[in-house]
């Protein structure tokens, strides 16, 4: 009985044996293959460094329309909104008391003609007679300041008469530019002050100025940068402008820098500028009759301006997809040489299209990981393919907004 439950036993035990036996014969089991990654070779590229800063319209002349004399308005001669020329009629001060005064003041300047004339007279009477010893020389000199006397009073005369007919002159007042008046602040039967009271402005709208205002930090990266030779850009004044409305529409024409200012303004810590443009539209519909000028553009609007000109050199593109957010900044994985994966703290200065420019962190050459986070982790041994974008970088560039400046 014994000896065959151990035969039993035995025959039990035995396959046990042999497949102990032949799993340690196999070893372990094979590793996994490495995970797959998508990565781009960073190539170093000279683009447009454009940037974007928010203006506002101004007219090219806006003037202010002021009485030079006093006196109650008589008349308004022009149509409020509807665009004058050079010279127009547009106020006109009751000129009556001010032809009472041209005619006072001529008045005056006949009767200093004549004691003038009546002083030289009595001078060329007395001085022979001095000789003579028929007069004395008191009279002589009296003589000669009553001629003198005569003549200064002449002087003044024509100035009062110069001044009267300036008055008159200007109690008609016209249009010193042709442009687009604003509404009248004054009506007949007003009264107003010399050189006080504003009557109306006019702007001339074509072109158009659009101010911006340029932060001293990019100023003082732009200065950096150039002196770095890392961007380039033409004359100061050569630097184009497009604008971008209110509602996202591009305007048709382009712009050129006109002015840069010299003086920070404290307020805002930053440098004024300005762009001009044209400023006219075609007819909206055939048959339009109405003669005046079409603008696109007026005094006060708040637009966007692209500033075109620089071009940034060796310039480092990383799509946004492969920029990371970590617990200290930016980061980007990179694969070595050896496929293993590297971490890169980055610094990215603005989007370009769908890419990051990288201003520190990675170079040319590098591979950096745009597919495949998931499945990775520094140190790892990974098999790298190349990624392929949906679009190219520079299509998306012309669709998507330039970096803008905050001011």
């Amino acid at each position: 009985m014994e000896q065959s439950i151990k035969l039993f036993l035995t025959s039990l035990l035995l396959p046990l044996i042999g497949l102990t036996a032949c799993q340690q014969e196999a070893g372990p089991p094979p590793a996994p293959p490495p995970p797959e990654v998508k990565v781009t070779s960073i190539v170093a590229k000279t683009i447009p460094d454009e940037v974007e800063f928010i203006g506002q319209t101004q007219s090219f002349r806006p003037v202010e329309i002021r009485s030079q004399v006093t006196g109650i308005i008589r008349k308004v001669f022009f149509a409020e909104g509807r665009d004058v020329k050079k010279g127009e009629k547009l106020y006109l001060i009751d000129p009556v008391p001010f032809k009472a005064s041209v005619a006072s003041a001529k008045g005056r300047v006949g009767q200093a003609l004549a004691r003038l004339a009546q002083a030289r007279a009595e001078l060329a009477r007395v001085r022979p007679l001095l000789a003579e010893q028929a007069v004395s020389q008191k009279d002589v000199d009296d003589a000669i300041a009553e001629k003198l006397g005569a003549e200064a009073a002449l002087v003044t005369a024509k100035g009062d008469w110069e001044k009267a007919k300036f008055d008159l002159k200007n109690t008609l007042i016209v249009a010193p530019v042709a442009g687009r008046p604003e509404r009248s602040r004054l009506y007949e039967g007003r009264l107003v002050s010399a050189q006080t009271d504003l009557l109306t402005s006019i702007h001339q709208m074509d072109p158009m100025y659009v101010n911006v205002n340029i932060p001293e930090s990019y100023i003082l990266r732009r200065q950096r940068e150039l002196a770095a030779r890392r961007v380039e850009r033409p004359d100061l004044f050569q630097l184009k402008g497009m604008m971008s409305m209110a509602d996202g529409t591009t305007y048709q024409h382009e712009g050129t820098m006109d002015f840069a200012g010299i003086q920070f303004r404290s307020e805002t810590d930053s440098l004024s500028a300005r762009f001009k443009f044209l400023n006219t539209r075609q007819r909206m519909f055939p048959g339009d009759r109405d003669d005046r000028p079409l603008y696109s553009l007026f005094p006060g609007q708040f637009v966007t301006i692209r500033v075109r000109g620089y071009m940034r050199k060796d310039a480092i593109l990383v799509p946004q997809r492969a920029v990371q957010q970590g617990p200290k900044g930016l980061f980007v994985y990179v694969v070595n040489g050896e496929e293993t994966v590297e971490i890169r703290p980055v610094t990215a200065s603005s989007w370009h299209g769908q890419e990051w420019l990288i201003e520190d962190g990675v170079h040319a050459g590098d591979r950096v990981v745009v597919e495949g986070f998931h499945r990775i982790r520094p140190g790892a041994h990974v098999k790298s393919a190349p990624y392929q974008p949906a679009s190219s970088s520079s299509d998306a560039a012309d669709s998507e907004p330039a970096p803008r400046e905050k001011t």
